[in-house]
Protein backbone atom coordinates (compact mmCIF):
# COMPACT_ATOMS: atom_id res chain seq x y z
CA UNK A 1 0.00 0.00 0.00
CA UNK A 2 1.22 3.47 -0.89
CA UNK A 3 0.57 6.94 0.52
CA UNK A 4 0.48 10.06 -1.62
CA UNK A 5 0.33 13.48 0.02
CA UNK A 6 -0.84 16.42 -2.10
CA UNK A 7 1.14 19.47 -1.04
CA UNK A 8 1.50 21.72 -4.09
CA UNK A 9 -0.68 24.67 -3.10
CA UNK A 10 0.41 27.96 -1.62
CA UNK A 11 -2.29 28.32 1.02
CA UNK A 12 -2.89 32.05 0.58
CA UNK A 13 -5.47 32.11 3.39
CA UNK A 14 -2.62 31.26 5.78
CA UNK A 15 -0.56 34.27 4.75
CA UNK A 16 1.77 35.59 6.18
CA UNK A 17 2.72 32.12 7.49
CA UNK A 18 2.95 30.83 3.92
CA UNK A 19 4.81 33.80 2.47
CA UNK A 20 8.12 31.96 2.89
CA UNK A 21 7.09 28.29 3.01
CA UNK A 22 4.54 25.84 1.61
CA UNK A 23 1.25 25.44 3.44
CA UNK A 24 2.21 22.01 4.78
CA UNK A 25 5.27 23.53 6.47
CA UNK A 26 3.21 25.85 8.67
CA UNK A 27 3.77 24.75 12.28
CA UNK A 28 1.09 23.29 14.54
CA UNK A 29 2.07 22.45 18.12
CA UNK A 30 5.66 23.38 17.31
CA UNK A 31 6.18 21.18 14.26
CA UNK A 32 5.14 21.45 10.61
CA UNK A 33 1.81 19.99 9.51
CA UNK A 34 3.63 17.60 7.16
CA UNK A 35 5.57 16.13 10.10
CA UNK A 36 2.33 15.31 11.90
CA UNK A 37 1.05 13.49 8.81
CA UNK A 38 4.28 11.58 8.29
CA UNK A 39 4.72 10.70 11.96
CA UNK A 40 1.29 9.07 11.81
CA UNK A 41 2.00 7.26 8.54
CA UNK A 42 5.36 5.90 9.71
CA UNK A 43 3.54 3.95 12.44
CA UNK A 44 2.01 1.61 9.85
CA UNK A 45 4.17 -1.02 8.13
CA UNK A 46 1.24 -1.56 5.71
CA UNK A 47 2.36 1.67 4.04
CA UNK A 48 5.40 0.62 2.05
CA UNK A 49 5.98 3.74 -0.05
CA UNK A 50 5.31 7.43 0.52
CA UNK A 51 5.38 10.23 -2.03
CA UNK A 52 4.61 13.94 -1.91
CA UNK A 53 3.51 16.22 -4.73
CA UNK A 54 5.05 19.64 -4.18
CA UNK A 55 4.74 22.90 -6.05
CA UNK A 56 4.89 26.23 -4.24
CA UNK A 57 8.34 26.60 -2.64
CA UNK A 58 8.82 22.84 -2.98
CA UNK A 59 12.56 23.17 -2.39
CA UNK A 60 11.88 24.12 1.24
CA UNK A 61 9.76 21.03 1.74
CA UNK A 62 12.27 18.74 0.03
CA UNK A 63 15.12 20.17 2.08
CA UNK A 64 13.17 19.69 5.31
CA UNK A 65 12.54 16.02 4.49
CA UNK A 66 15.98 15.27 3.06
CA UNK A 67 17.19 11.84 4.11
CA UNK A 68 13.73 10.38 4.58
CA UNK A 69 12.59 7.59 2.27
CA UNK A 70 10.09 9.74 0.39
CA UNK A 71 9.62 10.27 -3.33
CA UNK A 72 8.88 13.74 -4.65
CA UNK A 73 6.80 14.82 -7.61
CA UNK A 74 6.09 18.33 -8.85
CA UNK A 75 2.97 20.10 -10.01
CA UNK A 76 4.68 22.76 -12.08
CA UNK A 77 1.35 24.47 -12.68
CA UNK A 78 0.44 24.72 -8.98
CA UNK A 79 -0.51 28.39 -9.31
CA UNK A 80 -3.10 27.74 -12.01
CA UNK A 81 -4.39 24.26 -11.15
CA UNK A 82 -6.08 22.32 -8.37
CA UNK A 83 -5.88 19.09 -6.37
CA UNK A 84 -6.67 16.58 -9.12
CA UNK A 85 -3.96 18.06 -11.32
CA UNK A 86 -1.53 17.55 -8.44
CA UNK A 87 -2.69 13.96 -8.08
CA UNK A 88 -1.91 13.19 -11.71
CA UNK A 89 1.46 14.93 -11.50
CA UNK A 90 2.36 11.70 -9.68
CA UNK A 91 0.62 9.41 -12.18
CA UNK A 92 3.59 7.04 -12.39
CA UNK A 93 3.27 6.46 -8.62
CA UNK A 94 -0.38 5.44 -9.01
CA UNK A 95 0.16 1.75 -9.70
CA UNK A 96 -0.93 0.06 -6.48
CA UNK A 97 -3.49 0.35 -3.68
CA UNK A 98 -3.07 3.88 -2.42
CA UNK A 99 -4.10 6.31 0.29
CA UNK A 100 -4.36 9.93 -0.82
CA UNK A 101 -4.12 12.64 1.82
CA UNK A 102 -4.44 16.38 1.69
CA UNK A 103 -1.52 18.15 3.34
CA UNK A 104 -3.44 20.67 5.44
CA UNK A 105 -5.13 18.09 7.69
CA UNK A 106 -3.91 16.37 10.84
CA UNK A 107 -5.61 13.21 12.00
CA UNK A 108 -5.28 10.66 14.77
CA UNK A 109 -3.56 7.41 13.91
CA UNK A 110 -6.80 5.54 14.59
CA UNK A 111 -8.38 7.32 11.62
CA UNK A 112 -5.60 6.23 9.29
CA UNK A 113 -5.85 2.72 10.71
CA UNK A 114 -9.57 2.60 9.92
CA UNK A 115 -8.86 3.60 6.33
CA UNK A 116 -6.00 1.13 5.92
CA UNK A 117 -8.20 -1.78 6.99
CA UNK A 118 -11.32 -0.64 5.15
CA UNK A 119 -12.63 -2.74 2.27
CA UNK A 120 -13.99 -1.50 -1.03
CA UNK A 121 -13.02 -0.03 -4.37
CA UNK A 122 -12.85 3.59 -3.25
CA UNK A 123 -13.22 4.54 0.41
CA UNK A 124 -13.66 8.05 1.79
CA UNK A 125 -13.17 9.18 5.39
CA UNK A 126 -16.37 10.96 6.46
CA UNK A 127 -16.75 12.91 9.70
CA UNK A 128 -20.31 12.47 10.97
CA UNK A 129 -19.66 15.06 13.70
CA UNK A 130 -18.21 17.66 11.35
CA UNK A 131 -20.52 20.39 12.58
CA UNK A 132 -18.79 20.48 15.98
CA UNK A 133 -15.55 21.61 14.35
CA UNK A 134 -17.12 23.83 11.68
CA UNK A 135 -19.19 25.69 14.31
CA UNK A 136 -16.00 26.71 16.09
CA UNK A 137 -14.18 27.66 12.91
CA UNK A 138 -16.82 29.81 11.23
CA UNK A 139 -20.01 31.74 11.86
CA UNK A 140 -22.12 29.83 9.35
CA UNK A 141 -21.05 26.17 8.97
CA UNK A 142 -23.58 25.60 6.19
CA UNK A 143 -21.97 28.28 4.04
CA UNK A 144 -18.63 26.46 3.91
CA UNK A 145 -19.77 22.82 4.03
CA UNK A 146 -20.44 20.56 1.05
CA UNK A 147 -23.12 17.98 0.40
CA UNK A 148 -22.56 14.35 1.21
CA UNK A 149 -25.47 11.99 0.68
CA UNK A 150 -25.56 8.25 1.34
CA UNK A 151 -27.96 5.55 0.16
CA UNK A 152 -27.73 1.82 0.88
CA UNK A 153 -24.35 2.30 2.51
CA UNK A 154 -22.64 4.05 -0.39
CA UNK A 155 -22.03 7.69 -1.18
CA UNK A 156 -24.25 8.96 -3.97
CA UNK A 157 -23.34 12.66 -3.88
CA UNK A 158 -20.64 14.90 -2.49
CA UNK A 159 -19.02 18.23 -3.11
CA UNK A 160 -22.09 20.28 -4.05
CA UNK A 161 -23.47 23.40 -2.40
CA UNK A 162 -25.98 22.30 0.29
CA UNK A 163 -29.40 23.87 0.58
CA UNK A 164 -29.81 22.72 4.18
CA UNK A 165 -28.15 20.53 6.80
CA UNK A 166 -30.31 17.67 5.51
CA UNK A 167 -27.99 17.54 2.50
CA UNK A 168 -24.99 16.75 4.71
CA UNK A 169 -24.70 13.29 6.26
CA UNK A 170 -21.06 13.91 7.03
CA UNK A 171 -18.11 15.85 5.70
CA UNK A 172 -15.33 14.61 3.42
CA UNK A 173 -12.04 15.47 5.13
CA UNK A 174 -9.51 14.97 2.32
CA UNK A 175 -8.43 11.38 3.02
CA UNK A 176 -9.29 8.47 0.71
CA UNK A 177 -8.13 4.99 -0.27
CA UNK A 178 -8.33 3.52 -3.78
CA UNK A 179 -7.82 -0.12 -4.70
CA UNK A 180 -5.31 -1.06 -7.38
CA UNK A 181 -7.96 -2.20 -9.86
CA UNK A 182 -10.03 0.94 -9.32
CA UNK A 183 -6.96 3.11 -9.75
CA UNK A 184 -6.31 1.59 -13.16
CA UNK A 185 -9.89 2.38 -14.18
CA UNK A 186 -9.73 5.89 -12.69
CA UNK A 187 -6.54 6.84 -14.51
CA UNK A 188 -7.94 5.68 -17.84
CA UNK A 189 -11.22 7.47 -17.17
CA UNK A 190 -9.60 10.77 -16.12
CA UNK A 191 -7.29 10.83 -19.11
CA UNK A 192 -10.25 10.23 -21.44
CA UNK A 193 -12.26 13.20 -20.15
CA UNK A 194 -12.93 16.17 -22.41
CA UNK A 195 -10.28 18.73 -21.48
CA UNK A 196 -12.20 21.58 -23.08
CA UNK A 197 -15.31 21.58 -20.89
CA UNK A 198 -15.98 22.64 -17.31
CA UNK A 199 -16.56 20.30 -14.37
CA UNK A 200 -18.52 21.76 -11.45
CA UNK A 201 -17.66 25.18 -12.81
CA UNK A 202 -13.94 24.47 -13.08
CA UNK A 203 -11.80 23.80 -16.11
CA UNK A 204 -9.98 20.47 -16.46
CA UNK A 205 -6.79 21.62 -14.72
CA UNK A 206 -8.76 23.08 -11.80
CA UNK A 207 -11.02 20.10 -11.17
CA UNK A 208 -11.85 19.55 -7.50
CA UNK A 209 -11.09 16.20 -5.89
CA UNK A 210 -14.74 15.92 -4.90
CA UNK A 211 -15.66 16.34 -8.57
CA UNK A 212 -13.41 13.46 -9.54
CA UNK A 213 -14.90 11.29 -6.80
CA UNK A 214 -18.41 12.22 -7.96
CA UNK A 215 -17.49 11.25 -11.52
CA UNK A 216 -16.24 7.93 -10.18
CA UNK A 217 -19.56 7.46 -8.36
CA UNK A 218 -21.50 8.17 -11.54
CA UNK A 219 -19.42 6.21 -14.02
CA UNK A 220 -17.06 3.74 -12.35
CA UNK A 221 -17.50 2.24 -8.87
CA UNK A 222 -19.31 2.33 -5.56
CA UNK A 223 -17.71 4.81 -3.18
CA UNK A 224 -17.91 3.79 0.46
CA UNK A 225 -17.89 6.06 3.54
CA UNK A 226 -15.58 5.27 6.43
CA UNK A 227 -17.18 7.10 9.33
CA UNK A 228 -15.34 8.93 12.11
CA UNK A 229 -16.50 11.32 14.81
CA UNK A 230 -13.91 14.08 15.07
CA UNK A 231 -10.27 13.29 15.79
CA UNK A 232 -8.90 15.54 13.06
CA UNK A 233 -8.40 19.19 12.15
CA UNK A 234 -8.04 21.22 8.98
CA UNK A 235 -5.57 24.10 9.02
CA UNK A 236 -6.73 26.41 6.26
CA UNK A 237 -6.74 29.94 7.68
CA UNK A 238 -4.95 32.16 10.16
CA UNK A 239 -8.05 32.04 12.35
CA UNK A 240 -7.80 28.23 12.40
CA UNK A 241 -4.32 28.48 13.90
CA UNK A 242 -5.49 30.97 16.51
CA UNK A 243 -8.40 28.71 17.44
CA UNK A 244 -6.29 25.58 17.75
CA UNK A 245 -3.87 27.28 20.11
CA UNK A 246 -6.67 27.38 22.66
CA UNK A 247 -8.12 23.89 22.18
CA UNK A 248 -6.66 20.49 21.32
CA UNK A 249 -9.16 19.17 18.81
CA UNK A 250 -7.31 15.89 18.32
CA UNK A 251 -8.20 14.74 21.84
CA UNK A 252 -11.70 13.76 20.77
CA UNK A 253 -13.36 10.59 19.62
CA UNK A 254 -12.96 9.17 16.16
Amino acid sequence: MKLLILAAGRGSRLSPYTDDRPKCMVPYQEKPIIDHILDTAFQFPDISEIAIVGGYKKEILESHLKGKNIKFYTNKEFATSNMVHSLFAAESFLDDEIIISYSDIIYKKEILELLIHSKGALNVIVDSEWKNLWSKRMEDPLDDAETLKIANGIIIELGKKPKSYDDIEGQYIGLIKISRDTLIKLKKFYNSLNKNIYYDGQNYKNMYMTTLIQLAITHLVDVSPVFISGGWIEIDTVSDLALYKNENFLLTSY
